[in-house]
Parts: structure tokens; C-alpha cells; sequence
């Protein structure tokens, strides 16, 4: 009895430390996860993390393939470099009046042309002032009739519209914060301009813009020839989070400040959305609730993603992703217009992979993975689009490229001090990349702007 006694209690010691030892390696796999996840930790190289976020702001990681081709110009392009004009604004002549050697005069020998060199500079800037006077005439029936003023001669003294335009490029190409601004116009141009007299034409210059503005956003909600990018960020205006948002296309430019990053913002800018056009955009649940023709992933957001699941776990299920991402992205540069309306074998082959691994068994534990899992699940009719549409970009950084100029100015010139300047920069910034697109010449666009007459 004694030894039975004893038995049985070393069996319940050993249950007991079966199931202890069961629980430590669940905690264990947990705590493996965790220590995983700050060892590898999610930036702006792996993620859809900003780089604002990043921690020790890691090295840049391009998404690029070595293309094996050596940096620089490549062979066969043609230089720019700088030539000689067939007709120079000012000629001068460099002839020698004595002899170096022995000091007799040269004046009365002829002289022979050996050589042309031709410096390109910008002469000193000085300010023009125009003075307007008006004249009045009587005539015979006794009406007195008087002559009248230009409308941008709207005070005794004040300025013109080629600095109106110069400010607005300024402010949003160049992103130069009011008080350099004014230093600027004081000591290259000689303009004495205060910052308040800076605000002031700047905002005449939105006020003008504004039809411009406005026919930029009907442009883009009828358009159906381009697919029509989409994104958000993140803006201070005065203390304050507020979000800046873009819809873009490869000819128009169009930019908003709103106080959220919800759907209320979509509805209010685009209320009928983009019914004509495929919307490009990242996972944010907001885009997808506009209605649109279609809708089209960021490829490039996803293979940031699968760069961050390839660092946590290197499992063949994620590099497998990205290999085929990989492949639909070298699919596209290869197709030709005929290729996106007829059967494609690899076209087919693509999807049948993604049908595999968007519903291949992944180790429950490995929940990185089971996320992004279902979240290709969920929009599987939206990752290949732009096989099947030529006008659809496989990412969208074109919308990027459209938001990332807030970034800069704020980063330039601090945040916003008001929702009114925030939309002043919105409005003339949305008209700057609308021109630059269509290769207009943004300065002369910005003059004829300014030269338009507000009420």
C-alpha cells in the first residue's frame, strides 16, 4: 500500500509538472513573439509606417531590384550641358594695347579674332515702378468724362502682379517660410515687403486660383480616361491634428485640409465619388467605401508589408507572396494595350498562385501572417486590377508624391497657423501640380493668374 501511495503521488507530480511545462511553452511562444516583433520592429522600410515614425530612423530600403546596370548615365544617353548662343545680348572685346615683351604700342596693327568664350549671368534685379495718371475732358455737350485707374492700381501705392505670382511660387514650390520670404524680396529684388503685406497678396492669389481649384475637382470626378489615386496624411494647423487628402490623376492634382480622416471627409469633397474611374489607393477602409469603378491596392504598400513578415518569420509563405507580386509587377511592363482584353497564360497562372496561397493553411501562431492572410482575402478582387486595366497603376505613389509636398512645407516652414492658411496652401498648391503635370510653365501660369480681377 505504502508503494501505491507513493506511485500515485509521483503520478499526480508529474501531471502537475506536465501540465506546468505546458503552460511555460505556451508563455514561452507568446514571449518569442513579442521579443520577435521588437527585434524586428515595423518602419517606413518594411511597413506603411511613415518615416516621421520610424525609431533611430533606420536606412532607407528601396523596393527596387538590382537592375545590374552601373550608376551614373547610362551608355547612348545624351549630356546637357551648357553651349554657346549664335547671338549674344553683349559683346566685349579684349585687345591687347602693347607689347608684353618689349612695352611698344600695338594701337596702329591690325587685329585677328583667335578665340570666343561667352559667360551666362543674371544682371542686377531693381524694381520698376509704373506711375498711372489719370485725365479728365469736358466736352462740348458739358459732360465731364475722366480716365480710370487699372484695377491693380487699387491704392496710391502698391504692388503689382508679378510679385503677387512670385509669392505664390514661392510659397508652394519652394515652401519658403514668410520671413525668409520677405528677406528674399528685400535683398535680392529690392522690394520692400512686409510679412503682412506677403499674407495679403497671397491671399488675393488664392482668390483668384479659386476657379481653377474648383474646375480641377470636376475635371477628376468626370474623369474616365486615368485611374484616380487616392491618400491621406497627417498635418499640424495651429496645435492641432488635421489631415491633408489628394485625389490625382496623370494630369490633375486635387488637395483638401479636413479636420478627420473618416468618410465624412471623402462624402464632403466627393460626394458621387468616382463612378468613371478605377480608385488606387492603400487598405484604408475609408477609400474603400467610395464608390468608384473599381478599386486597386497599392502593390507597393503590400510589399513593404511582406518585407516586415519576411524579417519576423522568413517563412516560404511570405517570400512566396512577394515573388509573385514580383512577377504581376513584371507581367504589367510587359504587356502591350492588346495583351489586357485577351487571355493572358500568365495572367491566369498569377492568379491561380494567389488562389493557393491566400488559402493555404498557415501555423496559427504565426499571426503577422494570418492577418495579411485574411487581408488578401478580404480584397482579392482588388489586387490585380492593373492586369486587367491599362489605364491602373500598380501603386500609388503618384498620390504620394501629391501628399509628401505637405510634408516638405511643413518641415520647411513649420506647421499651419490657421485652417485658412492651410486651405490658402491647398487650393495653390492643388494648381501647381495641375501645371507642372501638363508641363505649362508654372511661374508664367502663376502670372496669369495674378493677372485676373477678383471681386
Amino acid at each position: 500500500m505504502i508503494k501505491v501511495d507513493s506511485l500515485m503521488k509521483r503520478v499526480q507530480q508529474l501531471e502537475y509538472f506536465e501540465a506546468e511545462n505546458k503552460k511555460l511553452r505556451i508563455e514561452n511562444t507568446g514571449l518569442k513573439h513579442r521579443l520577435f516583433k521588437y527585434e524586428h520592429p515595423k518602419n517606413s522600410n518594411n511597413s506603411s509606417v511613415p518615416p516621421s515614425k520610424d525609431e533611430n530612423r533606420p536606412n532607407r530600403k528601396s523596393l527596387r531590384e538590382k537592375s545590374g546596370l552601373k550608376p551614373g548615365g547610362q551608355k547612348g544617353r545624351k549630356g546637357n550641358t551648357l553651349k554657346m548662343v549664335a547671338h549674344p545680348d553683349f559683346t566685349e572685346k579684349h585687345i591687347p594695347h602693347y607689347c608684353n615683351c618689349c612695352g611698344e604700342s600695338l594701337e596702329n596693327i591690325s587685329t585677328m579674332l583667335i578665340g570666343n568664350r561667352q559667360v551666362f549671368d543674371i544682371p542686377q534685379i531693381e524694381i520698376k515702378v509704373t506711375q498711372h495718371q489719370i485725365y479728365k475732358k469736358q466736352c462740348k455737350c458739358g459732360h465731364v468724362n475722366k480716365g480710370e485707374y487699372p484695377k491693380e492700381a487699387n491704392a496710391p501705392a502698391s504692388y503689382g502682379n508679378n510679385i503677387e505670382s512670385l509669392i505664390g511660387y514661392f510659397h508652394t514650390r519652394q515652401y519658403i517660410p514668410f520671413k525668409r520670404m520677405q528677406e528674399l524680396f528685400n535683398d535680392v529684388f529690392s522690394v520692400p515687403i512686409s510679412e503682412g503685406g506677403i499674407h495679403y497678396l497671397l491671399n488675393k492669389l488664392v482668390t483668384k486660383a479659386q476657379p481653377a481649384y474648383d474646375l480641377i475637382k470636376k475635371r477628376l470626378q468626370a474623369n474616365a480616361k486615368y485611374a484616380t489615386g487616392s491618400d491621406e496624411t497627417g498635418v499640424k494647423v495651429n496645435g492641432d491634428k488635421h489631415w491633408a487628402w489628394t485625389w490625382q490623376n496623370e494630369e490633375a492634382t486635387f488637395i483638401t485640409i479636413t479636420d478627420n480622416r473618416g468618410q465624412r471627409s471623402i462624402t464632403n469633397t466627393f460626394k458621387e465619388g468616382f463612378k468613371n474611374s478605377v480608385l488606387v489607393h492603400d487598405c484604408w477602409s475609408s477609400h474603400f467605401n467610395t464608390p468608384a469603378a473599381s478599386h486597386q491596392v497599392c502593390v507597393a504598400h503590400l510589399l513593404r508589408d511582406m518585407n516586415y513578415l519576411n524579417e519576423l518569420y522568413n517563412h516560404k509563405w511570405s517570400q512566396g507572396c512577394k515573388l509573385l507580386f514580383q512577377l504581376a509587377l513584371a507581367l504589367e511592363k510587359q504587356m502591350g494595350m492588346a495583351d489586357y482584353y485577351i487571355q493572358n497564360m500568365r495572367r491566369t497562372q498569377i492568379e491561380k498562385r494567389l488562389e493557393f496561397l491566400i488559402n493555404y493553411d498557415l501555423p496559427p501562431e504565426k499571426k503577422e501572417l494570418v492577418r495579411f492572410q485574411n487581408r488578401l482575402k478580404k480584397y482579392r478582387g482588388y489586387l490585380f486590377t492593373f492586369l486587367y486595366r491599362h489605364e491602373v497603376p500598380p501603386d500609388n505613389n503618384g498620390s504620394e508624391r501629391a501628399i509628401r509636398n505637405i510634408k516638405v512645407k511643413q518641415k520647411v516652414s513649420g506647421q499651419f497657423r490657421s485652417t485658412e492658411g492651410a486651405f490658402s496652401f491647398a487650393v495653390l498648391r492643388s494648381v501647381t501640380d495641375t501645371v507642372l503635370k501638363n508641363n505649362l510653365g508654372l511661374v508664367n501660369s502663376l502670372r496669369i493668374i495674378a493677372n485676373l480681377y477678383s471681386d
